[in-house]
């Protein structure tokens, strides 16, 4: 490899880690503006783009070790993001059903 491959490369790195670290910090802001622990939308897509990138570092570094860890965090990630976009929370019990405009929707 070139030296201006391992910088490329060494620049991927620090890349993923920046974007990784970065869904902690969209995290606390958004606990810190409900007053609870949150975990936002992001925080998952962030996740998700961090693990991507640095599993491509690991890959192009060929550490074996970290290939496994980053991608068993993809899987994780993914999971959640199934979960939050197409499995449907059933509502609490004593709530009322969802509403249209024109009544009770197909849900209820």
């Amino acid at each position: 490899m070139t030296a201006a491959s391992e910088s490329i490369w060494t620049a991927v790195g620090f890349c993923g880690q920046a974007v990784f670290g970065l869904r902690f910090v969209v995290q606390w802001i958004a606990t810190e503006r409900q007053k609870r622990s949150v975990i936002p939308l992001a925080f998952w897509y962030l996740s998700l783009l961090g693990t991507v990138i640095l599993l491509s570092y690991a890959i192009y570094l060929v550490n074996w070790v970290f290939i496994a860890g980053f991608s068993l965090n993809m899987l994780i990630y993914l999971r959640n993001l199934y979960f939050i976009h197409f499995r449907r929370r059933p509502a609490p019990e004593g709530s009322a059903p969802p509403q249209g405009p024109d009544g009770p929707t197909e849900e209820s």
